[in-house]
């Protein structure tokens, strides 16, 4: 009798999925959360870039040593 309960048990186990949703909603949110972190470096670096690049016009703006650079886009005079 008790390898027949054991054997129903293990039948049941296996074909039991209500655990798997769970695991692919898991599964989702770790990727998810990779792509936000990745978006979020590289959106910070794009950002520390543009700043620098403004603070660097901004100086040459006040002391007269304006040079129209990459970043640029105003006007080449101060």
């Amino acid at each position: 009798m008790g390898y027949c309960n054991m054997t129903n048990f293990i039948k049941s186990f296996v074909r039991d999925e209500t655990g798997a949703s769970a695991a692919e909603y898991a599964l989702i949110l770790a990727i998810v959360g990779v792509a936000i972190g990745a978006a979020a470096l590289t959106l910070g670096g794009n950002v520390r870039a543009a700043i620098a690049g403004a603070a660097v016009d901004v100086h040459n703006c006040n002391t007269g040593s304006f040079a129209a650079s990459s970043t640029s886009v105003v006007a080449t005079t101060c």
